[in-house]
Order: C-alpha cells, then sequence, then structure tokens
C-alpha cells in the first residue's frame, strides 16, 4: 500500500534496533520536537526567504498526524484493530513517510470508533497537539490539521481498496462526529474543506505561496 500505510512491527514491550526511537520523543514538547521543526523549517526556507517558524510547526504537525493516522485508519477499518501508539517508535528522517513500528495489535472488545478516539485522536495527537500550541499555532489550526490528515488518509485508503470505501465513509463519518473533530470541516457534494488554513502558503518567499485544495482561503 501506500508508504503512509506501512509500517513495521514489533512484539509488544521488545525495543527495535538501535536505528528505532520512542515516538513519545516527539509528541511533547522538547528537543526531538524542536529539532524536527528546525529541521522542516530549514527545508522550507531552502527556496529562498525567512520561513515563520509557527508555518513550519504546523507543516510538521500535519506530516505526524498523517503519519499516525493512516495506518490507524487502514487498521480500523480493514481489521477492526486500533494500535498502541504508547508503545511505537519511529525514525527521524526528512521527507516522506518517517519510518514507523508498531506493536503486534490483538483485537479489543471494544467499539474501533471509541477505540480509536482513545488510543489516536485523544492519545498521542492529544498529545502532539498540546506541544504544538507553544509555537504560536492556534488550536483552530491544530484541530484542522487534523481533519485534513484524516481526510488525506481517508482519500488514499479508498484508492489504495475501493471495495473498502462505503466501510471507510461509515468510519469517518464517526470519527467526524467526536468532539476531536466536530466542526473542523464542511462537506459538500463529497468535497472536503477545512474551515482554517495550514499557512504552508506562508513558506513561500513573499507569503504568496499556492493554497491547498482542502483549505478555507482557497
Amino acid at each position: 500500500m501506500n508508504p503512509f500505510f506501512a509500517f513495521d512491527t514489533h512484539a509488544a514491550g521488545d525495543q527495535p534496533a538501535a536505528s528505532w526511537r520512542p515516538l513519545a520523543e516527539v509528541l511533547d514538547d522538547g528537543p526531538v520536537l524542536r529539532e524536527r521543526v528546525a529541521q522542516v523549517r530549514a527545508v522550507l526556507a531552502a527556496g529562498g526567504g525567512e520561513v515563520e517558524l509557527r508555518v513550519a510547526a504546523s507543516v510538521t504537525h500535519l506530516g505526524i498526524a498523517a503519519r499516525l493516522l493512516s495506518p490507524a485508519l487502514a487498521l480500523a477499518v480493514g481489521d477492526g484493530v486500533v494500535p498502541d501508539f504508547s508503545d511505537a517508535w519511529w525514525q527521524p528522517t526528512i521527507g516522506g513517510a518517517v519510518p514507523l513500528s508498531l506493536p503486534e495489535t490483538q483485537p479489543v472488545d471494544d467499539d474501533p470508533v471509541a477505540l480509536f478516539d482513545r488510543r489516536v485522536l485523544r492519545g498521542p495527537l492529544s498529545r502532539l497537539d498540546t506541544a504544538l500550541a507553544q509555537f504560536s499555532l492556534s488550536e483552530t489550526i491544530r484541530r484542522g490539521n487534523v481533519a485534513s490528515a484524516l481526510n488525506g488518509a481517508v482519500t488514499m485508503l479508498r484508492q489504495e481498496r475501493p471495495e473498502w470505501t462505503d466501510e471507510i465513509n461509515r468510519f469517518r463519518d464517526s470519527l467526524e462526529a467526536l468532539p476531536a473533530l466536530a466542526d473542523t470541516a464542511t462537506r459538500e457534494d463529497g468535497r472536503f474543506r477545512r474551515r482554517s488554513c495550514c499557512l504552508i502558503y506562508r513558506a513561500a518567499p513573499r507569503h504568496d505561496g499556492p493554497k491547498c485544495g482542502d483549505c478555507v482561503l482557497a
């Protein structure tokens, strides 16, 4: 499948090889997350001009959110299981889908939507949300980033597994009704549009870059 859905696995409680680092280190405000934002900022600034810290923080947020939501969505829809990111590992590469290792997950006798809310939205993504608030990134933008990342994961998964489309849509609708995602976007005639902007257009030298297709400013 698409690289954003791919992941390695490890036995729960085991530590992968030395090249792997605990995912938890990039979910909280600290040196690892700040280094990550700085690296993204440098990449964005390669085209010329100074990139605001909050723009780099928003792009970092979108990338991490998409990386976590994609495999979690595929597992929930395809197998009815939701991974436990508290025991996840990553490799801090720049560009594309960062390598991710998830613990071997066993089915849990619980509603997959409720489990997804608890293990993903109110788990690692909530921690990341709190951390990114320290970069002058508004709550409206942060919530919109998660909604946009979920919509991207939904779109990619439907392309990869068109036979799952009805179940994907039902699961998406249930997630979008949860408090974490409520009122973050609109959907008219099947078209998703977030109620905020991820700010990436401001990475252009004169802050006049193109808007994303789902942007409220487009």
